[in-house]
């Protein structure tokens, strides 16, 4: 496994599972533990996913030593400020079983961000948290974020695939120190990427998976990845990234499918805070 160093020193692994929408307890589980046997040492979850209390139960159960595994989970919307987040962190640590966290989100940029962070300051300056980031925010927001507290963001999680590669937000993260990290790194499977024939013939030339070809032009420009999946041959797949490199020309062929637009929100569109505000956490399982 490959870490990548953050800001203030911890390291964290390159390659993570990601659990959104994983709402079956025992699948979730059962996907975590073959991860982790698959070599998998981060795993990804949130407040928003109702599943921290499964991830739980397979950090317990899955045999590996806490301080082997990385954990990150994020503080949803209704839970942003400065008085409510140490209590949603406290109920996150209390369903995940854990008396420390590895890395704990900002999830979106809504409510009182900068109350909100100055309670994560506190908690990680008490030892609770080894890192602290933000998801989802944009450089003007995440400028004005670092300009107005202590500690600059150690992870900025954001929507990141060969369709939306955000370069300006990965620019102004490395001049900052931040770790971009992507989620929805295959898009969720829109515009037909599996079968994207500039993907398919380089995947050809490697001879490997067209999720692993956009898994590790990711991770070559040191972008972290928390790809999804329950399925086991899958999950070994996506963690098999180090075994072949992307030339660069083929880096820059990927780069070219850049098309500068969210597959998933128009975050400029006032609806869009009214729905996340509307958005509650799936029914813990």
């Amino acid at each position: 496994m490959t870490n990548i160093k953050l800001n203030n020193g911890v390291e964290m692994p390159l390659v993570g599972l990601g659990v959104y929408k994983m709402n079956d307890a025992k699948e979730c589980e059962r996907a975590i533990i073959t991860a982790i046997e698959a070599g998998y040492r981060h795993i990804d979850t949130a407040t928003l996913y109702g599943n921290e209390k499964a991830v739980g139960r397979a950090i317990k159960n899955c045999g590996i030593p806490r301080e082997e595994l990385f954990i990150t989970t994020k503080l949803w919307v209704h839970d942003t400020t400065e008085a409510r987040a140490p209590k949603a962190f406290a109920q996150s640590m209390a369903d995940l079983g854990l008396d420390y966290l590895d890395l704990y989100l900002l999830h979106t940029p809504l409510n009182d961000s900068f109350g909100a962070w100055r309670a994560l300051e506190k908690l990680h300056a008490n030892g609770d948290i080894r890192a602290i980031g933000v998801s989802n925010f944009e450089p003007a927001i995440l400028q004005n974020l670092i300009l107005g507290n202590q500690v600059v963001p150690a992870v900025n999680q954001i929507e990141l695939h060969p369709f939306y590669q955000q370069q300006a937000s990965v620019e102004f993260h490395r001049q900052h120190g931040i770790v971009t990290e992507s989620w929805s790194s295959f898009a969720r499977g829109k515009n037909d990427l599996f079968t994207n024939p500039l993907l398919e013939k380089i995947a050809a030339n490697h001879h490997v998976t067209v999720s692993q070809v956009v898994l590790r032009w990711l991770i070559q420009q040191d972008i972290a990845v928390i790809p999804k999946s329950v399925n086991p041959e899958r999950l070994k797949v996506n963690f098999d990234l180090f075994s072949f490199s992307l030339t660069p020309e083929e880096m820059q062929l990927i780069a070219s499918m850049d098309e500068g637009v969210s597959l998933f929100a128009n975050r400029a569109d006032p609806q869009s805070v009214v729905n996340s505000f509307n958005r509650y956490p799936d029914p813990e399982i």
